[in-house]
């Protein structure tokens, strides 16, 4: 065993940044843990369990994500991708698994 592992922590191990319009920020099976909202924009967006753009439908929706600059707090369990969706003038990033 190494000296120092390196140990998995809960929060996500990867990130994408400065997401201004839809993206599939993973498109295979993963865990969305966190958005945060770096600039609120004039409308709220949202999280998707879909690993296409065209994912964004009712029946995918995990989490609305308010106009407001600051995080929202998730563990949520994805079974087929991970989208994402800022809101008009809204810039977002997300940690993941």
């Amino acid at each position: 065993m190494a000296q120092y592992p390196i140990v998995p922590r809960p929060g996500g191990s990867r990130s994408v940044l400065n997401i201004t319009a839809a993206t599939v920020v993973k498109a295979t099976p993963g865990t969305l843990y966190r958005v945060s909202v770096t600039i609120a924009g004039s409308a709220a967006g949202s999280a998707y369990d879909a690993a296409t753009t065209g994912g964004n439908v009712a029946a995918n929706l995990i989490a609305d994500i308010p106009n407001t600059v600051g995080a929202v707090e998730l563990v949520w369990p994805c079974a087929n991708g991970i989208l994402i969706v800022p809101g008009t003038a809204q810039v977002l990033s997300v940690s993941f698994n």
